[in-house]
C-alpha cells in the first residue's frame, strides 16, 4: 500500500489520514471522500463511492405518505427524491488489506455521481493491488458493482480471496423478487450483476455459513433481513469496536425501525435485523458505519424512546 492508513490517533480514536502527502490530496473534488480512523491497532478508512438518486417511497414502502412526506421534510429531503450516500471501507489488519464492498461501478447510465472509489482509492494512495480480501455484505449491484469495472479487474491480485455468505451465493441462483418494491427496471439489473459477478469471481469466493474471521480482529457475521446472505462486518481490537453494517441502516431507520425499503427482501427479518442491531450498538456504545448513511457515516447510537438517536462523531482534523 502506497499510502499508510495507520496516523496518530486523537483521544477519541478517530484522526484524518493527515500523513497522507500533500500531493496525494490535491485533488480535483472540493469537498472530503474518505476518512480514517484507528480501532486500536487496526486502520480503517471510510470510502466514499459517490451517492445516487432514489424515490424517497423506496426507503418508506409501509410508511404512510403523510407521515413519509413530513419526515423528508423535516430533513431538507426530498419531496419526491434524495441522493443515497454510498460507502465502503478498507481496513488493514496486520499483513492483510480488506476492502468491504465495492461500490456501484460505472457501468449503470443514469448514476454519474456514483462508481466513484477506484479513483478515491488512488487519491488516497491506495493501490488495488495491495487488497489481499474482499468482503461482499451483499450481491446487491451496488456493492459488487465496483468489481466488475475494467480498470478494478486489472488491478486486482490473482491470489485474492472474496468472502461471502454461503446462503447469498445460493440465492442469487434464482432470486426471488416477490416482497421486494424497488423501481422496476431494478431486479432484472440485480439479477444480470449478480450472474456476472459469480462468472467473475467464482473461482475467488471463500464462502461462510455464519461467521469468519477475515483477519484477526475482523469477524464477518451473517444477519440476513435485507437479502438471506446480508452481513455486517465487525472490527475490534482490545476495548474498541466499530461495525460496518451494510445495508441494514438507512437514514430513516433511526426515527422509524419499522419503515421498510423496497429493496428489502425479507422486510419483516430486516426491521428485527436493524432493531437488534440499533439495540447492541446503543448498549455497546460502539462506532458504526453503513453503506447509505451520509459520508463519512462514523457516528454511535442512542436509544430515544421506543426509537434510536444516531449521534454523528466529530471529525477530528
Amino acid at each position: 500500500m502506497t499510502t499508510q492508513l495507520n496516523a496518530p490517533a486523537a483521544k477519541d480514536g478517530i484522526h484524518p489520514d493527515s500523513n497522507m502527502s500533500l500531493h496525494a490530496t490535491s485533488y480535483e473534488e472540493l469537498v472530503p471522500s474518505r476518512y480514517a480512523l484507528k480501532i486500536g491497532e487496526i486502520d480503517v478508512l471510510v470510502v466514499s463511492d459517490g451517492v445516487l438518486p432514489l424515490p424517497t417511497a423506496t426507503m418508506s414502502t409501509n410508511a404512510d405518505p403523510a407521515a413519509r412526506a413530513a419526515w423528508f421534510k423535516e430533513m431538507f429531503l426530498g419531496p419526491d427524491a434524495f441522493d443515497w450516500a454510498l460507502n465502503v471501507l478498507v481496513v488493514r489488519s496486520g499483513d492483510q488489506t480488506i476492502l468491504v464492498d465495492a461500490g456501484l461501478g460505472g457501468q449503470f447510465p443514469g448514476f454519474p455521481r456514483a462508481g466513484q472509489f477506484p479513483k478515491r482509492l488512488a487519491a488516497a494512495g491506495i493501490d488495488l493491488a495491495s487488497v489481499t480480501d474482499v468482503v461482499i455484505t451483499h450481491m446487491h449491484m451496488d456493492h459488487i458493482g465496483g468489481l466488475l469495472v475494467d480498470e478494478v479487474k486489472q488491478r486486482l491480485r490473482p491470489d485474492l480471496r472474496i468472502h461471502v455468505a454461503a446462503s447469498e451465493v445460493a440465492f442469487w441462483a434464482a432470486p426471488d423478487f416477490s416482497r421486494t418494491s424497488m423501481p422496476s427496471p431494478v431486479p432484472d439489473v440485480l439479477r444480470v450483476t449478480a450472474e456476472q459477478f459469480m462468472n467473475e469471481y467464482h473461482d475467488k469466493l471463500r464462502t461462510f455459513e455464519e461467521t469468519y474471521e477475515v483477519a484477526p480482529g475482523v469477524l464477518v457475521k451473517r444477519t440476513g433481513g435485507h437479502t438471506p446472505g446480508h452481513s455486517v462486518v465487525h472490527v475490534t481490537c482490545g476495548e474498541e469496536r466499530l461495525t460496518f453494517a451494510g445495508d441494514a441502516l438507512f437514514p430513516v431507520a433511526f426515527d422509524h425501525p419499522d419503515w421498510q425499503n423496497g429493496f428489502e427482501h425479507d422486510p419483516e427479518e430486516s426491521v428485527r435485523v436493524r432493531v437488534r442491531l440499533m439495540q447492541e450498538a446503543a448498549a455497546s456504545g460502539e462506532l458504526l458505519v453503513a453503506t447509505h448513511l451520509p459520508f463519512p457515516s462514523v457516528g454511535r447510537v442512542a436509544v430515544n424512546g421506543d426509537a434510536f438517536r444516531w449521534v454523528a462523531a466529530f471529525w477530528d482534523y
